[in-house]
Order: structure tokens, then sequence, then C-alpha cells
């Protein structure tokens, strides 16, 4: 017998590709509860038809936080724990159980592992921590766009972590991303303290190619006396040398670069683009300098900045060609081999490996005249 009673609640809008994945995934709960915001397919039919409980209303103009409270405003009151999730992510099977026998009665929420991308044979390259699972009662939603929940009970906030549960996403690439830019501008105005929507705009501006919005705003964001996650403002030290990059202030770019590396220097991703700067610029002593910082680091750290490339081949395959340039053939070659070792069908990778190697037999052959 069941410990809690759990409803699993969603927003959804043009879902039908995926609503029969969703309910297989999610049909643990005791209740399912979507909110549809106006879809013009068949998203309504196809839920109702797998037993979901559907509200229909469009939110106008629309918000987030709005679409997740009114949906949240759905759930009984007798729910024990709500889940929110969207129709594009799949949870593992079995997280019903891993939620009931990890929870305690002081929790408030749970946090649990989100596979936010996967390569094309479907193994997870990229995770982090979410925490979309709560009480009925003591939360809402807030922000317009990159919304979260948050807590207002009598009790302490007491979330636990439950590692064994598994979030896949599997998003459509075919929405559009073009109320994103306008809503997050709308949450700094409603929030001008609120330092993780200053970086997400100023990230925004740079994906928008509005490059001088883009330094304004993450320049006012390291500024802000909140904005103290390291990991978080070497990205923006990143996005920012991004931006003076595009706009052909190289040098900027470079010192950007290179302060984004001190201010964590314990991740991967600013020595890699440090690297891939310094490979345009064929300053092979810097690449050389920089990938062998990041290779340095083994420990990947899980968040939502972590960016894949720093941890595919990419670091070896700059590190084989910089020391090819600079003579060290027996390092370039360990350097190459591994780079194939980890993406052993990329030609080109393979190719530079046999370059190498006839370069190491041609010196050795020389050494011997």
């Amino acid at each position: 017998m069941s410990k809690y009673k759990v409803c699993v609640y969603a927003i959804s809008k043009n879902e039908e590709a995926f609503v029969d994945r969703w309910v297989d995934a999610v049909n643990e709960a005791d209740l399912i509860v979507v909110l549809d915001t106006g879809s013009t397919d068949n998203t309504v039919e196809k839920l109702k038809n797998r037993g979901v409980i559907v509200h229909e209303e469009e939110i106008i103009p629309w918000r987030f936080d709005v679409a997740r409270n009114k949906a949240l405003d759905f759930v009984p009151d007798d729910v024990d724990i709500c889940v929110s999730n969207d129709l594009d992510e799949v949870f593992e099977r079995g997280w019903r159980d891993k939620l009931e026998n990890a929870w305690e009665k002081e929790n408030t929420r749970a946090k649990y592992w989100f596979a936010w991308e996967h390569d094309v044979r479907g193994n997870i390259v990229k995770k982090f921590s979410m925490e979309k699972i709560h009480l009925r009662h003591g939360f809402k939603w807030k922000h317009p766009v990159h919304e979260v929940l948050e807590y207002f009970g009598e009790n302490r906030d007491n979330s636990v972590f439950i590692d064994t549960i598994i979030l896949h996403h599997y998003p459509n690439n075919e929405k559009s991303r073009a109320q994103y830019l306008p809503l997050l501008e709308l949450s700094i105005k409603e929030n001008p303290s609120d330092d993780r929507g200053m970086f997400w705009l100023g990230r925004e501006y740079c994906y928008e190619e509005q490059y001088d919005k883009c330094i304004s705003t993450l320049k006012k964001y390291l500024n802000m006396p909140t904005a103290i996650w390291d990991e978080e403002r070497s990205g923006a030290m990143r996005f920012i040398s991004k931006a003076y990059l595009a706009k052909g202030v190289k040098n900027e770019a470079k010192s950007w670069l290179f302060r984004a590396a001190a201010q964590c220097f314990y991740v991967r991703e600013p020595w890699l683009e440090i690297a891939k700067f310094g490979y345009v610029e064929g300053d092979w002593e810097l690449v050389f300098f920089a990938t062998g910082k990041g290779l340095e680091i083994k420990t990947n750290r899980n968040s939502y900045l972590v960016s894949n490339e720093a941890w595919s081949y990419v670091l070896n395959d700059l590190g084989a060609i910089a020391c090819f340039h600079l003579g060290m053939y027996d390092k370039a070659v360990k350097h190459a081999k591994i780079a194939c070792e980890i993406e052993p069908e990329n030609e080109r990778l393979k190719n530079n490996k046999d370059i190498i190697l006839e370069k190491i037999k041609e010196e050795s052959a020389y050494a011997q005249l």
C-alpha cells in the first residue's frame, strides 16, 4: 500500500506526438492532471483517452509561472506529493517507489537527476539535478520564464536528493524560442535583484546575437552582490568573451577567457575556450597550455553549465594538433590515440593520428642516418 498520494501535473500545448510516451512514464502516480493552454492538434483528446484529467485555459499574456500555478491549482488538496514535469520528459520506470522510499515526513521537496541531452545511441551526455517534486501546499511558481518553485510554507524548507530517480529530456526542437527573450526581459523588470535571471538574460542576448546588450547585462550580473557561484560567474565571462569575439575585439575576448579560468579553475569549459581561441590564432603554445590544464580536471560537476564538448575528444584533439606543431610528436600521438578511443568513427581523427605516426617514423629514420 502506498504511503503517499502522488499526483503528476503538467502544462501542454500541441504535444500529441508525446502523449503516449509521457503517460506510460508517469502512470505510476495516483492521478495525472494537465492544463492545456490552447492546443490545436489532438493533444487534449489523446490525454483524456489515456485517463488524464485535462483542464483547458489559454494564458494571455503568456507566462510560464502563471500557467504552472494554474495547473497546480487543479491538483486536489488531499494530494501529498506533486510531481511537475513536461510532456517531452520521461521518467525511468520505478520512480514512484524510489520517491516513496526516500521521502520522509519532514521533506518539502525532492531533487533528482535530469538527463538534459543524449547522444545518438541514447546515452546520457549531460545531466544535472532537478527539483520539481514538492508538497502539495506551500509552493508557487515564480518568474515568467525559467520559472522556479518558491516555498512559503510554515516549516523549514527541506529537500531530499534521490539520485536513483532519472528524468530524461527529449525536446521538440521544432518549437520556437522567440518568446524567451521578451519573457526574460520582463522577468528582470519584475525582479531586478535576481542574479540568475540576469545571467539568463545576458546569455539569451548572446544567443540572439545582441552582443552589446549581452556584454552590458552580464557585466551588471557580475557586479551583483548575490552573484557568488563561481561556475556561473565563469560562464558569464565566457559569454562576454564570445560577444567581444563576435564584435572583432580579440584582446577583450582573450582577456575575459583568462578571467573565466581564474574565476573557476576547477571546470574544463574556460580552458577549452582558451584552447579553441589559440587554435584559431595559430598560437600553439597557448593551445598546448590550455589543453593540458583542461585535461588535468577529471571531475565533471554535472551542473547545467557543463559543456559536452569539454568532456568529449576535443581537448585531446587540440592537444595533439598543438604538440604536432610544436614538434612534440610522442605527446601528439598519445593525445591523438585518446581522441580516437573517445570518437572511434571519426575519420579526421584517424587521419591525424596516421599523419603523426608517419612523422614519428620519418624522424626516427632521419635520426638513424
